[in-house]
């Protein structure tokens, strides 16, 4: 009996370290999280354009097999890889992260050049030619987890140099608690942007009430400036964490001048005003200047991505740039 009192007692010390192990995985996920918010909201307003112009059937099977892509991204390439470098190469963390940040300004500046000076390619143009749906949607979803993995990469790597766990295995653990939980909130709030206004169709027919039925017909409206607006959140939310993640970059490599300007101008501009709004000025100020940055940068790179880059990995791939 007393033995099996010892075992029982056994059994419930480890419980209560594995249950403070839990505590400690979720309190640092949460705390890795918030650090990647600029780089989810990126990844929320960017997904829905992977679905548009497709059957309204069509749209969650294809948020699915997306988000199915993004968890393989996460837990089977990037995990692995972000342990790797954090106990092996550490020094590598901050230049793949400031590659990372200068792809973001790349796809940013390249959305507004052409914007403000509307191009065409006769390679783009041949891609984007109507084919059978199944061929475009495959297409869709391949581009789509590419640009996740790009995304996921960036989170992963920020949510690594958040973490202070003792071990790897708390590392690991807190890792892949941030990479589903990212995933879940990212691609379950998609999937309600993107059938919203299918849910404003059923309501403007079938709700009981006058005031249910305006309600969905105000929902069908209002989806496409929704859209538009997220796609321009996107864009903003690209150059503001490219611009960030570069500049942050440049400071750990011993290059601070300009972080530190940034700084002191968003202090300054945030001390003009009254003492309540001084921390969410100083915050929308270094979040503009970090995307002006983000945006010059980012037009430096178009040159460099399609005269360079571009015909380099056509060259090696054999397809065209």
């Amino acid at each position: 009996m007393s033995g099996l009192l010892a075992l029982l007692d056994d059994v419930a010390g480890i419980a209560k370290v594995a249950a403070t192990s839990v505590d400690d995985v979720v309190a640092a996920a949460g705390k890795a999280g918030a650090k990647t918010a600029g780089v989810i909201i990126d990844d929320a307003a960017v997904t829905p354009k992977y679905v548009q112009g497709f059957a309204p059937a069509r749209e969650l099977p294809i948020i699915w097999r997306i988000a199915r892509g993004s968890v393989f991204n996460k837990l089977v390439l990037l995990l692995p890889v972000a342990l790797l470098l954090a106990n092996f190469a550490p020094w590598l963390i901050t230049p793949l992260l400031m590659i990372g940040g200068s792809y973001l300004c790349f796809e940013g500046a390249e959305k507004i050049f052409h914007l403000l000076f509307p191009h065409g390619s006769h390679v783009i143009d041949e891609d984007m030619k109507e084919r059978d749906p199944g061929h475009l949607e495959e297409q869709k979803v391949r581009g789509a987890i590419k640009t996740d993995f790009i995304l996921s990469a960036e989170i992963m790597t920020i949510a690594l140099a958040a973490i202070e766990a003792p071990n790897v295995w708390m590392q690991g653990a807190t890792l892949a608690v941030v990479g589903l939980g990212v995933t879940v909130a990212v691609y379950g709030s998609v999937a309600l942007i993107v059938k919203m206004d299918d849910v404003g169709l059923y309501m403007a027919k079938n709700a009981p009430t006058l005031i249910g039925r305006g309600l969905g017909r105000g929902l069908v409206k209002a989806m496409p400036g929704v859209m538009k607006t997220l796609s321009i959140v996107g864009t903003a939310a690209m150059l503001w964490v490219g611009g960030s993640i570069v500049i942050h970059g440049m400071e750990v490599l011993g290059f601070g001048w300009l972080g530190q300007h940034i700084h002191d101008w968003a202090y300054a501009l945030g001390h003009m005003l009254s003492e309540q709004w001084t921390g969410a000025v100083e915050w929308v100020s270094k979040a503009t200047m970090d995307g002006i940055f983000g945006l010059a940068w980012g037009f430096v790179l178009i040159p460099v991505a399609t005269k360079v880059i571009g015909p380099v990995m056509g060259a090696f791939s054999g397809k065209s740039a």
